[in-house]
């Protein structure tokens, strides 16, 4: 893999080795790491960064599903940004439709962990305003971490029910049935979930940059053309004013794209 972005004020810092020193060599995991650490937040502070991928026509997914365009490298990019967060915010829809499982703990990211004074895997927090899913599931009954499920104080009781007996832990992030996005970044942060990622899908992350509560995007660009009428990889209500972000890094491999960018 190689870095094509230049090291900027703007990306993280760590001894990330020259292109020169890599060649085509896979990148370690700690290499990987480093160049996707958060950035340093303090006590009151918070981080949300969502991972996406999309072919160069603008589609998240193929036939519904996001991993016929996704790769090898991406998958351990994806593996990572896991590894180093706090809690993985994900919608319904995409727990459905992924076959969502609970977040395992990796040996490799174990020290780098403990010392950031995380737990052994991330938790997954699903956003829900119905609670339409199955509680039997492992992402339920068996994660290492309890699963949060955010709602809104309007959910369905039987479904609130339903979850918490099924040992997820429910999270109120909304005055009516609709979730509140902005609350949700600040809920799960007064849980010590500070370090947060989204996995979309396409609606939940829209209504983060409607809400202007993202504050990074790692966006793959797959070498593809899906064409047909895939959603991009946000969707949902609109801006006033587009929000404009800055570049951190980009890597390249096989063709894939990995970007980076950050809010100004």
């Amino acid at each position: 893999m190689r870095r094509l972005f230049p090291v900027t004020d703007q990306t993280p810092a760590g001894p990330t080795p020259a292109p020169a020193d890599r060649g085509d060599r896979e990148w370690s995991l700690d290499e990987l790491a480093e160049a996707y650490a958060y950035p340093a937040i303090g006590p009151e502070g918070r981080w949300l960064r969502a991972n996406m991928v999309s072919t160069l026509d603008g589609a998240a997914q193929h036939d519904g599903r996001s991993q016929p365009i996704s790769g090898e490298t991406d998958m351990r990019i994806f593996g990572t940004l896991r590894a180093l967060a706090d809690v993985v915010v994900v919608g319904a829809e995409t727990v459905r439709q992924e076959g969502y499982r609970p977040a395992r703990a990796r040996e490799a990211f174990a020290a780098r962990r403990a010392a950031a004074g995380q737990g052994p895997a991330p938790a997954i927090a699903v956003v829900t305003a119905s609670l339409d899913l199955d509680f039997s599931l492992p992402l339920f009954t068996s994660p290492l971490v309890p699963t949060l499920v955010v709602t809104g104080a309007a959910a369905p009781a039987e479904r609130v029910a339903a979850a918490a007996a099924a040992g997820a832990e429910v999270v109120l992030a909304g005055d009516g049935a609709a979730v509140d996005p902005a609350r949700i970044v600040r809920e799960l942060a007064d849980r010590g979930l500070r370090r947060q990622l989204t996995e979309g899908g396409p609606r939940l992350l829209g209504q983060f940059v409607a809400a202007d509560a993202l504050d990074e995007l790692c966006l793959t660009i797959s070498p593809m053309l899906a064409a047909g009428g895939a959603q991009r990889i946000s969707g949902g209500p609109p801006v006033a004013v587009p929000h404009r972000l800055a570049p951190a890094s980009v890597l390249e491999e096989a063709g894939f794209l990995y970007t980076s960018y950050r809010r100004i």
